[in-house]
Formats: structure tokens, sequence, C-alpha cells
């Protein structure tokens, strides 16, 4: 599977998830219980008591639905909101890439095992270097297969190049998954950075009305600062869990393809 076309995929499912989560929350949610009114001396009994007419449903017009909350939260939070996306996109990325159907096709594996053990090594080899069967067990088998037909003594050495190609590859696929590893710890700081400059929002409001503000003048920098917060923590959680997810199936693909390519290359070490 190439990497252009599982990056395609990628940032289709992503695109089309961040639409529907912003659909689902802005039609149905809203934060009308957060958010301060625009009444800024209303009492217990002013909620209690029956909504006017002019009230419609008693829902009113300045209840914020999750999305135009999202706009609210300003540049950090657009950040936050671009970084999930990506990290979706990774995360789809990689439920394609990292699955042992794709790093050590069983068909392929039977394929080689049989040449290899037949004697017919440039037959092995043409299957290993073959574009449509490239994944990690070729790719690990073919150094092992190359050292052997390249190398006087190959027999004997074909076992440290298996090694050192399987090492590459683990790192590789590492690699991949350390963009999840990144986003998950940059975003509870960008929604830390968000809530000190809602803070200072607020502050700079309390200090404009000589320490005597109005409830509904601070509501703007609070919401910020616990919207960006609550954003930061939101994409961290669920992306620290996949990195950590994907890290371990890396490691047990590794494993299992580690045994089955020392039993593919075994004949290889009798003396030619």
């Amino acid at each position: 599977m190439r990497f252009g076309t599982n990056l395609q995929r990628m940032i289709t499912w992503a695109i089309c998830l961040l639409l529907v989560f912003l659909f689902v929350q802005s039609r149905y949610l809203d934060f009308s219980n957060v958010f301060a009114q625009d009444n800024p001396t209303e009492t217990l009994d002013d909620v209690d008591a029956t909504p006017s007419p002019a009230s419609g449903n008693g829902n009113s017009s300045n209840q914020r639905s999750v999305l135009q909350t999202l706009f609210k939260s300003g540049v950090v939070g657009g950040l936050i909101v671009l970084l999930s996306v990506v990290a979706v996109g990774f995360i789809v990325e990689h439920a394609l890439t990292i699955r042992k159907s794709v790093m050590m096709p069983e068909d392929v594996a039977d394929m080689l095992e049989q040449q290899v053990h037949a004697g017919e090594i440039e037959a092995a080899l043409a299957t290993a270097q073959d574009p449509a069967n490239e994944c990690l067990f070729t790719n690990v088998c073919l150094a092992g297969l190359e050292r052997y037909t390249m190398s006087e003594f190959g027999f004997a050495e074909y076992k440290a190049a298996v090694e050192e190609a399987g090492e590459e590859e683990t790192g590789r696929l590492y690699r991949k998954t350390e963009v999840l590893n990144l986003i998950g710890s940059i975003s509870p700081m960008l929604g830390l950075t968000g809530t000190v400059l809602g803070m200072i929002i607020s502050f700079n409001q309390i200090a404009g009305a000589d320490g005597k503000p109005q409830p509904s003048e601070l509501a703007d920098g609070i919401g910020l600062a616990l919207v960006t917060t609550l954003l930061g923590l939101i994409v961290a959680i669920p992306t620290m869990i996949a990195f950590s997810y994907f890290r371990n199936k890396i490691d047990s693909i590794v494993a299992e393809a580690g045994k089955r390519v020392e039993r593919v290359l075994m004949p290889l070490s009798r003396r030619r």
C-alpha cells in the first residue's frame, strides 16, 4: 500500500469526520448553561419565573452552540482544532497500514518460505523485490537474501543483515507514530496558552472597569480560558491513547514477523 494513497485517504477521512463533528455539535448541542446571559442582574427567582412570550421556547438569543464557541476560542482554539484534524488523519492512516495483513501478508510469506526451502533463491529474490509485495516482511527477507547471494560467506552473514533491516523498519514505524506523540504533548500546552490569554482578557476588563466590571464583560475571557483548556484535553487524551496502542501493535507485529523471517530463511544457514 503506497503512502500517497494512504495520505489521500487520511485527509479525506479527517475532513469528513471534522465536518460531521461540527454539524452535530452546532445542530444539537449548546452551551446555554455555561456562558453568562445578557442580564447580569438576573436572580434565582428570575430563573424560575415563567419565560416571557418574547423568549419563545425559553432559549435566549445569546445561547452559543459548540461551533460558535469554537469560533470564539480564537487563534489558539483554531490551532487545537487543526491539530485534532491532523491527529484523526494519522490515526486513520495508522489503522490502515499498521496491520498484520499489510506488514506481513500471509500469502507472500508462504510463497517465500516455499521458494527458499526449495532452494529457489533467485525466485525468492524476485518475489521480495516485486513492488506489489513490498512490506516490512519482504524488506527484511530481501536484505537477508541479498547478503546471502552477494557475499562469499553469505550463509554466515545473512542474519546480521536481517537484524539490521528489522531495526531499520521498526525505527521507521516508530517515527511514523511520533506525530501522535507530539500532538498529544503540545495540545494541553496550547490549551494552557488559551487559558492564560483568557485570564489576561478578563483582568484587563476588570482594570478597565475600575475593579467593578459586569459579569457579562468577563464572560468572553473566562469562556476562552475554559474552552481552550477543554479542547486541549479532548485532543490530547485520545491521541495519547492511540499513540500507545499503535506502539504496542508495532512491537507485537514486529516480534511475530521476526519469528516468521527466521523460519523462512533457516535453509540459508547451510554452507554453500
